[in-house]
Formats: structure tokens, C-alpha cells, sequence
């Protein structure tokens, strides 16, 4: 098992965040969870990553507890989160920010590789390597946030909202890349309102709603169930 959550708690002063909920993620897979604003998931990632403090419950990564492990730590495990809003550094080139999704390696020639990996998955980067990131487009900038994490050698991707703001044709391209990640080794968690295009490329899925799992499974029966079909999917 690649990851365990077990009965994640997270409350924000008197507004209960994450009640207990519980999940995994096995090697290779993309696992979805979904649900509208506020239901808990950008919460319950930056809880695995430790960017915020858990209630209680634990989190388990290669079978190691990571639950009070430091953020910094948790990074150097190759757990690697993709923030919501891109978050790249706006005055640094592209190279610039793609050189410090590395900075925990010392494998140079491995590194050099793998730039030359995302300049494949991502065209437009290579076009752009000089300029600063702040120029960029919003797909630009999502392709890069994905490329930097993409540097770090992640074995976990957690990619939060990776379709936010971005038009349809671009969004359908993020997707195709997402794909891509995995079936090049990477397991991934995806955060996503596009509950649509989160379960056509997921293996399973997770429904939070109001910091609760209300259900879980194939993503392929997800789909096709009438209540998520209602709820999320406008059918």
C-alpha cells in the first residue's frame, strides 16, 4: 500500500475540517476524490503533507507513519503536492523553477534527464524556459507547477485543483499529460471539481462531502451512479 489515511480529523477553530475520514491509494493508481467547494479535499491533502496540523488520525506513506513529520521531510519521502493556484515563482525563469523542484537531488546527469522529460510532456515549456514565470498564461503556469513537481522524482503526486481557471481545450490537455505521469511509474492522488474528467481517468474515487467520504469505488461505476450523476456531474 502507497498510502493510508486512517481516521483524519482537521478542524479549523469551531468548524470541523475532516471528520475521520479514511482511504488509501495502492501503487500505480490514480485515485480521485471529489466533491463541491468546502468539502474537505484541498484540506485533507495539505494534511498529508503536513502543511496543516491534523486533529488526529494518521498517515501512512510506504508503510512508514508520516503523520507528525515535518513538511520539509515529507518531500524528501518523494511525496510531492501540486498546490491549488499553481504557486510557481513568478519573478524566476521557467528553468529557475523548474531547477528548484530539484533541489533536494544530487543526481546531475538524472536531472538533466528529467528536464528534458517534462520539456517532452510539456512543448510549451521548452519554448518559454527563459522567460518569468508571472508571464506566463494560467495553463502555462499549471504545466510548469506540474513540471517543477515532476523534478522532484515524485513516487506520490498530489495535485490539487490542476484544472482550475483553465479553458476546456486545455483542461483536456492537462488530463491527457496526468495520464501520461502515471503510465510512466508516478501513483497519483487528484483533488478535483471537474468531477467529470476526475473519474474518466481514475482507477477509483473517493465523494467527500462536508469532510465526510459518503462513498467510495471504481470510478468507472462512480460515473454511472445516479446520486453522483446528480450531484456532480449535472445529470
Amino acid at each position: 500500500m502507497m498510502l493510508q489515511v486512517k481516521n483524519l480529523c482537521v478542524s479549523y477553530g469551531a468548524i470541523k475540517a475532516l471528520k475521520g475520514i479514511s482511504f488509501d491509494v495502492e501503487n500505480g493508481e490514480i485515485i480521485s476524490l471529489i466533491g463541491s467547494n468546502g468539502a474537505g479535499k484541498t484540506t485533507t491533502l495539505h494534511s498529508i503533507s503536513n502543511i496543516i496540523k491534523k486533529q488526529s488520525g494518521s498517515v501512512f506513506f510506504e508503510g512508514e507513519d508520516i503523520s507528525d513529520m515535518s513538511a520539509d521531510k515529507i518531500v524528501a519521502r518523494n511525496l510531492i503536492q501540486v498546490p491549488e493556484g499553481r504557486r510557481v515563482f513568478a519573478n524566476l525563469t521557467v528553468k529557475e523553477n523548474l531547477e528548484l523542484g530539484a533541489y533536494l537531488r544530487k543526481d546531475k546527469a538524472e536531472i538533466v534527464r528529467d528536464m528534458e522529460k517534462v520539456f517532452s510532456l510539456f512543448p510549451r515549456l521548452k519554448e518559454r524556459v527563459r522567460q518569468a514565470a508571472g508571464t506566463l498564461s494560467g495553463g502555462e503556469q499549471q504545466m510548469l507547477a506540474m513540471g517543477r513537481a515532476i523534478m522532484s522524482k515524485p513516487r506520490l503526486l498530489l495535485l490539487d485543483e490542476p484544472s482550475m481557471g483553465l479553458a476546456p481545450i486545455l483542461v483536456d490537455e492537462i488530463f491527457e499529460i496526468i495520464k501520461r505521469i502515471n503510465a510512466d511509474g508516478t501513483t497519483i492522488l487528484l483533488v478535483e471539481q471537474n468531477a467529470y474528467k476526475a473519474l474518466s481517468i481514475a482507477d477509483r474515487a473517493y465523494v467527500l462531502e462536508t469532510g465526510e467520504i459518503k462513498k467510495s469505488g471504481l470510478a468507472s461505476d462512480l460515473i454511472k451512479d445516479e446520486s453522483v450523476k446528480a450531484a456532480y456531474l449535472g445529470g
